[in-house]
């Protein structure tokens, strides 16, 4: 009963801190920085786990915005995951309900990582408060994941092996559902090839300049032309980042593309990478030009767990959703106005299990809700999205496991204006802190219970008995793009 009564406390502690963890989310909302550029973020949060009693190691894996703070000894020891890097052209006001950004073309937390870290901190901080109280043997550790939008931060680490220290991690992402993650998705590796020619005048010396735009090009036809020859699981994407400048009279020397290739399982992103290379060549041989290629990043397929998944469902259910004001409503449904579609796309037991779609479909009124103010029936399955996060590297290396929250409007577009719009709104606090409570008490729960964590564990063998493939490359270094 003792240990129940301090697993409480140190929820209720979650709550307790609110004013802290606002003004952490909104600081870090009101500086938004790229992936593996969150220099501001990173100095915040390692001052403010220094002050608040966690021991810091900065540089993390040698990338310069990684950084954890643990407190305690001894095992189990549970990593909370942590990010806070924002997404660029998606400046926007908050609290305007019509595009208007803060800087014309400036960066924006269109994905919420401006909570995702601080509602991680909050959890962290309970369960350092758990185990002082308790005197229960144990480590928290909290991690600053930087570039989880482009630079897989991850996914290096998993290359280092730091996750394996874990036995098991916890995380959420902001979202517009109350709900546990569950199945799996596509895996991904981006690479970019800069191509080299010779510059020369369009009219009156073409036949001695070598065009990289050419090139770039006659690559990008040679994929297209890949595409009926991999599996229906495949996906390839691109973006031309240098097309030589902007005069038509000149043979352009310079240009680049950016590639994303996606399978469902790792192994097969890396088979199709090495495909598109070969592409690259022939284009290169065809033009007279040479090129440079360059790793940036890649990460691997989730694993889910169902026990932690179950763990994190019960608790959530347990501590109970935040009441939502008129304040919450009004702002979410002049939101909503913005956009059309189906409140409860987001909800996988909806997408997934007819019988949660029928439940889920009454109880947001048909997806009309404006905010999905209740918790769906519990689904854990292996189902399939199509994303990628780098998540998927932890959960390969140790038991892993995520929760949603509810941050922002019903079927609000990911990465848009209307989410960065609601980064510092009480609907979005509120999620925030009900993530860190469960998060906490779901952390505490395998600190203490060595049955739950044997199970997660052994679902977690089983799992990834083939063992991980990292598709972060030997040699690779984390870019900022």
């Amino acid at each position: 009963m003792k240990n129940e009564q301090l697993k409480k406390a140190a929820v209720a502690s979650v709550e307790e801190g609110a004013a802290l963890y606002h003004s952490l989310a909104d600081q870090i909302w009101e500086k938004p920085e790229l992936s593996l550029k969150e220099f501001s973020a990173a100095s915040l949060y390692c001052q403010t786990l220094r002050e608040l009693g966690f021991t810091v190691e900065e540089n993390l894996c040698g990338i310069k915005t990684a950084f954890s703070g643990s407190f305690g000894s001894g095992r189990p020891v549970i990593g909370i995951l942590g990010e806070f890097d924002a997404l660029s052209g998606l400046s926007q006001k908050a609290g305007v309900c019509a595009p208007d950004p803060v800087e014309a073309g400036g960066s924006g937390h269109g994905c919420g990582h401006n909570l995702l870290g601080v509602g991680s901190l909050a959890a962290a901080v309970a369960v350092k408060q758990y185990l002082e109280t308790s005197g229960a043997p144990g480590t928290v550790i909290y991690y600053g994941c930087p570039g989880e939008e482009g630079g897989a931060g991850k996914a290096y680490m998993a290359r280092e092996g730091l996750w394996r220290k874990l036995d098991a991690a916890l995380c959420w992402h902001p979202g517009d559902a109350n709900q546990t993650v569950t199945g799996t998705n596509n895996s991904c590796i981006q690479v970019l090839y800069q191509f080299s020619g010779v510059a020369a005048h369009a009219a009156g010396d073409p036949y001695n300049g070598r065009s990289a735009l050419d090139a770039v090009e006659l690559m990008n036809v040679g994929v297209q032309f890949l595409r009926e020859h991999m599996t229906e699981d495949c996906r390839i994407h691109y973006a031309i980042t240098d097309a030589g400048g902007v005069s038509p009279n000149v043979v352009q020397a310079k240009a680049s593309v950016l590639y994303m290739v996606r399978a469902n399982r790792v192994a097969d992103s890396i088979k199709l990478q090495a495909r598109v290379d070969d592409i690259a060549k022939g284009a290169a041989l065809m033009t007279g030009t040479t090129f440079q290629r360059t790793f940036i990043d890649g990460t691997a397929e989730l694993l889910p767990n169902f026990t932690i998944e179950k763990a994190l469902y019960g608790n959530l259910c347990e501590i109970g959703l935040p009441e939502y004001d008129a304040e919450d409503w009004a702002l979410a449904n002049a939101l909503k106005a913005t956009y059309g579609g189906s409140g409860i796309r987001g909800i996988d037991g909806a997408r997934f299990d007819p019988a949660i779609r029928k439940e889920v479909q009454a109880l947001s009124d048909n997806g009309t809700k404006a905010i999905n103010d209740f918790i769906p029936p519990l689904y854990s399955g292996t189902n399939f999205t199509p994303g990628s996060t780098d998540v998927g590297d932890v959960s390969w290396l140790t038991p892993t496991s995520q929760i949603n929250t509810v941050c922002w409007p019903a079927g609000v577009p990911g990465h848009s204006w209307q989410i960065v719009a609601c980064g510092k709104s009480g609907l979005a606090h509120k999620g925030m802190l009900l993530a860190g409570k469960v998060l906490a008490a779901t952390a505490i729960d395998l600190l203490t219970d060595p049955e739950l964590l044997s199970q997660a564990k052994a679902e977690f063998a089983e799992r990834a008995a083939e063992g991980y493939v990292c598709p972060i490359e030997p040699d690779a270094v984390p870019i900022a793009l």
